[in-house]
């Protein structure tokens, strides 16, 4: 079946547009087609922004499931399988289902020319227009205003969560143009949660909104970390204080996520909901997602798994291990239209050296050569491998670091992730 379900995604993959304009045209036209699915789904929080999206994404749902609520969820990209993209009524889709329903777009397409994520989101709103749920949380896979999945005309919660700069050959060279396409997203009725941003972005956003009659929340105005300990932290809510547990996901931005996503379920008691903070708790506690900052081993050596790919995500990176007082060596593939010299640049500090590799099976990732060569513009200390295999060999045999570090995209994550766990 698993194999069945490859061959139909290639044949999906081939039917890609010569060339990539974000529109929601070719969308429109096949879900229309389709009865117009994305009209006809749940109560929905969708989120957009450059960071955190998908951690944001998996502790709101994991608080809603522990409230016993039935949730569908549209996550992108996979770690290894495409299922874990579409979750409906709390689950996985399971293959067969997800098999016949891409069949079934794929047939009523007929052929036109579609990229792969607009199709697949196709498939995914026909999928959640199908099976009742008390909520749909929707994650944007690129830009806000014209991703595939801001074809639904109405939102009850609209998050934007910290925008930096990533994916330029689409959305443009500027933040402030990159902030305005994700706020695209925001419908007139919705409730608006905007996560910390840096102070230029946070200044447009609220020029931005301005004259928005949304009812709205900032992190810092209406909601704020204000005091963390070794289990708990303190979240001030619109002047209430409030106690909860940490979550068990590293780093301290995946506090601030969970700020974030908790902010979104007291706005949900105010909207007549009944979720309470020892249900919340138990959320934060479940939540796991895998390749940030996940603990996996290579023998004795201990190796972090993380999809960190832009700068941002390397801030990330370093906070994390400097304040641990901890050195890695790196092992790093990574799309070649990412920014490779500002991010090795960025976690230098917390470096002892670099393994290059590629992404296995990926044509659009820097081939381990060019690794090295930004390796020694930097001075860094690097050596190219063919593969992951190679390079695990070379850090047991070779190398014996005490802490090694995985990271360059999410897209070698689920390649390689199953090495170490």
């Amino acid at each position: 079946m698993s194999q069945k379900l490859n061959k139909l995604l290639l044949q999906l993959v081939n039917l890609h547009p010569k060339y990539i304009d974000l529109s929601l045209e070719r969308l429109s036209k096949l879900l229309n087609k389709l009865d117009n699915p994305h009209l006809k789904l749940p109560p929905t929080i969708h989120i957009a922004g450059t960071n955190g999206k998908g951690s944001t994404l998996s502790y709101i749902r994991h608080i809603l499931m522990e409230n016993n609520l039935n949730v569908h969820a549209y996550i992108s990209p996979h770690l290894k399988l495409f299922n874990e993209r579409i979750i409906l009524s709390n689950a996985n889709i399971k293959t067969n289902k997800l098999l016949a329903t891409l069949k079934l777009v794929k047939r009523i397409n007929d052929n036109n020319s579609i990229t792969f994520f607009e199709i697949t989101t196709a498939a995914a709103f026909y999928l959640f227009s199908n099976e009742k749920a008390d909520f749909l949380i929707l994650e944007t896979g690129l830009g806000g205003r014209l991703d595939a999945t801001n074809i639904i005309k109405d939102s009850l919660i609209n998050i934007i969560t910290p925008i930096s700069m990533d994916h330029q050959e689409f959305l443009g060279k500027n933040i402030l143009g990159i902030a305005s396409e994700k706020l695209g997203i925001i419908k007139k009725k919705s409730h608006i949660i905007i996560s910390k941003q840096k102070k230029i972005v946070l200044s447009h956003i609220k020029k931005k909104l301005k004259n928005n009659k949304n009812d709205k929340l900032f992190f810092q105005k209406n909601f704020n970390i204000i005091n963390k300990s070794k289990n708990t932290f303190i979240l001030n809510y619109k002047n209430n204080e409030h106690v909860f547990t940490k979550p068990n996901l590293l780093g301290e931005h995946q506090i601030e996520n969970a700020s974030t996503a908790i902010s979104a379920i007291l706005k949900l008691n105010e909207l007549g909901y009944s979720i309470s903070k020892k249900v919340i708790n138990k959320g934060i506690l479940k939540t796991k997602w895998p390749g940030r900052l996940e603990i996996g081993r290579l023998g004795n050596i201990k190796v972090y798994l993380d999809g960190a790919h832009n700068i941002d995500g390397a801030k990330q990176l370093l906070k994390y291990f400097k304040s641990n007082n901890i050195k890695v060596w790196l092992i790093i593939g990574m799309l070649n239209n990412k920014n490779l010299f500002d991010f090795l640049k960025k976690i230098k500090p917390i470096l002892n050296g670099v393994i290059a590799i590629s992404i296995p099976d990926e044509k659009n990732a820097f081939i381990p050569n060019e690794i090295i060569k930004v390796c020694d513009l930097l001075k860094l200390q690097s050596f190219s491998q063919p593969s992951i295999n190679k390079a695990n060999q070379l850090l047991l045999k070779k190398i014996k670091p005490k802490v090694v570090l995985v990271c360059g995209s999410l897209y070698l994550i689920g390649k390689i992730r199953d090495k170490y766990l």
